[in-house]
């Protein structure tokens, strides 16, 4: 079992048989522009992903998709082999084209290709946590799960997937790919601005199922809004701190993985969502997404 003790903020979460910070590290943000091709600075992004163990995170997040491969490689070259304490997350359903298109890739052959690309280019022989990636670059879409997920719970059966989760998935697909296999987590759009899935995230964790929000600090656009410049005012801290720190307060089965290319803004953000929010400061955040 893999085990963690650290002082982050939020402390830990169980995903299956494996215990992580519930601020985490998005490696998205590593690939060149658009989520495409190496980095301008190949070093600094190397040094972001051991800085980012050596704080005590145990939770990284990539996918084969950013660059395409490039975070994955990145993330070999930085920590393998690696502590049995982090846990590795990727994504399948998506590839990239040559116009830095994301086009589906759920059919079985796809995924179970990805799976192995995941496996060669992360340097390991069973991937800690896949995540199925749904819907497109507009958020999710119907559509049934059940072909897809039916390919990784096959593949998890086989030894290489320990853990399964689904992404940008509605909650239709997560009810039907919870009737196939187990699921330790949903990594869906979840921020103060984008608060669609409040049920969700209540209903999940009464399951004791996380829920990674992805662009928790509002994406390619930062959060903006006059409740939170003037909470973050009054609590002489950042808005993306406040906005950390509400994610963190929401609910207990939330896991952060903020990302950048930045390791001085890494250690930022891990001060940032330590902020501590009143109930005050809470109510007025929550205007914002109503």
């Amino acid at each position: 079992m893999k085990t963690s003790t650290t002082t982050l903020p939020g402390g830990t979460w169980t995903l299956g048989d494996s215990t992580v910070t519930r601020f985490g590290y998005g490696a998205m943000q590593l690939a060149g522009p658009w989520v495409a091709g190496p980095p301008a600075d190949r070093g600094g992004a190397v040094e972001v992903l051991r800085q980012a163990v050596e704080a005590g995170i145990t939770h990284i997040d990539t996918s084969g998709a950013y660059g395409p491969h490039v975070t994955n490689e990145l993330i070999r070259e930085a920590l393998h082999p690696y502590p049995a304490s982090v846990l590795i997350a990727t994504k399948v359903g998506a590839d990239r084209d040559a116009q830095g298109g994301w086009p589906t890739a759920r059919r079985p052959e796809d995924l179970r290709r990805q799976v192995q690309e995941n496996l060669k280019t992360l340097g390991v022989e069973v991937l800690d946590l896949v995540n199925m990636r749904m819907g497109d670059a507009q958020g999710p879409q119907p559509g049934s799960i059940a072909e897809a997920f039916e390919t990784l719970a096959e593949l998890q059966e086989q030894g290489l997937i320990r853990h399964l989760g689904v992404s940008n998935a509605t909650t239709s697909q997560i009810t039907e790919a919870r009737e196939i296999a187990l699921i330790v987590c949903v990594q869906n759009i979840y921020n103060l601005a984008h608060r669609d899935d409040d049920d969700l995230v209540d209903a999940l964790a009464a399951d004791r199922i996380a829920y990674v929000p992805f662009f928790p600090l509002g994406g390619f656009t930062p959060l903006q809004s006059k409740e939170l410049s003037a909470v973050a005012t009054r609590l002489d801290a950042t808005p993306m701190a406040v906005a950390l720190a509400w994610l963190l307060q929401r609910s207990p089965n939330i896991l952060l993985i903020p990302g950048t290319k930045s390791a001085a803004h890494l250690h930022e953000n891990i001060v940032g969502a330590g902020l501590t929010l009143s109930v005050e400061d809470v109510a007025e955040l929550d205007r914002i997404g109503r």
